[in-house]
């Protein structure tokens, strides 16, 4: 699996630990192995700025997401070549600003990083197709994204 993480946020971030949760995240959700993700951080003025040009709104938000291929989960990958082989396919972008995730974490009572891994969790899944607009939507997203970090948690404290 291809999972580039960029930090031009200027935060200090463990860009190792985030690859390696997006990388259980996908394997947890039967992702091609091949398959490939960018996760970027940035500032709040870079945030503020994709937030308004993708969704309308004003200053700036945790995480967006910007899917490539149609992957979904347990699909082996976004198509096949020309011999019929799966072809892994591009999921997509996950970018997040840690200075707002900082904000939330300290409102929600843990650390940054703990934040950043939920909120990478959740970029993964909208790229995967997951939404959370109407109420089913809702809980089934956020018990997958619970399932995932708890899961991640475990493995990581085992370390």
């Amino acid at each position: 699996m291809s999972i580039e993480v960029l930090n031009e946020s200027g935060a200090e971030v463990d860009e190792k630990l985030l690859a390696d949760l997006a990388r259980h995240v996908l394997d947890g959700m039967r992702v091609h192995p091949l398959a490939e993700l960018s996760v970027l951080l940035v500032d709040e003025g870079a945030m503020s700025e994709l937030h308004e040009k993708w969704m309308g709104e004003p200053g700036p938000t945790d995480v967006l997401a910007f899917p490539m291929d149609e992957l979904r989960p347990g699909h082996m990958s976004g198509g096949a070549d020309e011999d019929g082989e799966p072809d892994p396919g591009l999921l997509g972008d996950v970018v997040l600003c840690p200075a707002v995730a900082e904000r939330q974490a300290a409102t929600a009572g843990h650390g940054t990083a703990e934040e950043l891994e939920l909120l990478c969790t959740h970029g993964v899944l909208h790229l995967l197709g997951y939404d959370h607009a109407e109420p089913d939507e809702h809980e089934e997203m956020f018990g997958l994204q619970a399932e995932l970090l708890k899961s991640w948690r475990e493995k990581r404290d085992q370390r």
